[in-house]
C-alpha cells in the first residue's frame, strides 16, 4: 500500500504549483522572495566556485604528478648512464685483466718455467765454465811459449832449437783453439738474451695493457741503495752510454 506524503505549502510556492495569497503583498511579501533569490544565488555561487576549485585542484595535482614523474623519469635516465658507464670500465677492466693472465701464460709456459729457465742457467753456467777453460788453457800455452823463448835464447844446437820453435808453434795454435770459446760464449749469450727479450716484451706488453711506464711508474716503490762499504762503490764494467762511472781522464784530474 502506497503511503502519500504530504506537502507543505511553501514547497507548492516554490514549485509554482500554487499561487500565493494576496496579502502576502505586502511589507513582508517582497523582502522573502528578495532573501530568497538571494539564497539561491548564492548557492548557485558556490556551487560553481566548488565545481571550479575542484576543477583547479585536479589540474595542479595532475600537473604535480606529471612533474614528479618527469623528475623520475630523468632521475632513472641519469642512473641508467652512470650503469652504462660503469659497464664500459667494467669491461675494460675484465679485458685488461684477460689479457694481462694470457701475457702471464705465455711467459710462464715459455719462460719461468722449471725447464726453460733451468736451460738460461745451463747456458749461462756454461759460459762461465768455457770462458773459465779456455782462460786456463791460453795462460797456460803463453807461459809454455816464453819459457820456450826463453830456453830458445840460450841454446845453441840446432836440433834444440828446432824442437822448441816447433813447441812454441804448438802453443799458439793451441791459444788459436782456445780462442774459439768466445763463438761458443756468443752463441749461449744469445739464447740467453733471445729469452730476457721475450720476456722484456711481454712484461712490457702488460705494462701497455695498464697504462704503460708511466701509470705502472705511480704505483712503484722508491729504490733504495741499502749496499754498504766497497759493494756500495763497486757497479761494475761501464757500458756506452752509462752515468755514475769516474772516467779516466777524471782520474787523472786528481792527480793535476
Amino acid at each position: 500500500m502506497a503511503v502519500h506524503r504530504r506537502r507543505f505549502r511553501i514547497e507548492e510556492a516554490f514549485s509554482g504549483d500554487i499561487q500565493l495569497p494576496a496579502e502576502v503583498d505586502t511589507e513582508v511579501g517582497p523582502m522573502h522572495r528578495e532573501i530568497m533569490n538571494e539564497l539561491r544565488a548564492i548557492r548557485a555561487q558556490m556551487a560553481t566556485s566548488r565545481s571550479t576549485a575542484t576543477a583547479e585542484t585536479i589540474g595542479e595535482a595532475a600537473t604535480r604528478e606529471a612533474a614528479e614523474a618527469q623528475a623520475m623519469l630523468e632521475s632513472y635516465r641519469a642512473q641508467i648512464e652512470q650503469c652504462e658507464k660503469l659497464k664500459v670500465e667494467l669491461d675494460l677492466i675484465y679485458d685488461a685483466i684477460t689479457r694481462t693472465k694470457r701475457e702471464i701464460a705465455v711467459l710462464h709456459g715459455k719462460s719461468f718455467n722449471g725447464e726453460e729457465m733451468a736451460k738460461v742457467n745451463g747456458e749461462l753456467g756454461a759460459v762461465v765454465g768455457g770462458t773459465e777453460e779456455a782462460t786456463q788453457q791460453i795462460l797456460e800455452a803463453t807461459e809454455a811459449i816464453d819459457n820456450a823463448a826463453t830456453a830458445l835464447s840460450r841454446v845453441t844446437s840446432p836440433d834444440q832449437q828446432k824442437l822448441l820453435s816447433e813447441e812454441i808453434q804448438e802453443r799458439v795454435v793451441s791459444i788459436f783453439e782456445a780462442c774459439n770459446f768466445q763463438d761458443l760464449t756468443g752463441q749461449r749469450i744469445k739464447k740467453v738474451m733471445n729469452t730476457m727479450k721475450f720476456i722484456e716484451h711481454h712484461i712490457t706488453v702488460m705494462m701497455d695493457i695498464w697504462g704503460g711506464v708511466d701509470a705502472i711508474k705511480a704505483h712503484a716503490q722508491p729504490i733504495v741503495d741499502t749496499r754498504e762499504g766497497d759493494a756500495k762503490l763497486l757497479n761494475g764494467p761501464k757500458l756506452d752510454g752509462d752515468v755514475g762511472h769516474a772516467s779516466q781522464d777524471d782520474i787523472d784530474a786528481l792527480f793535476d
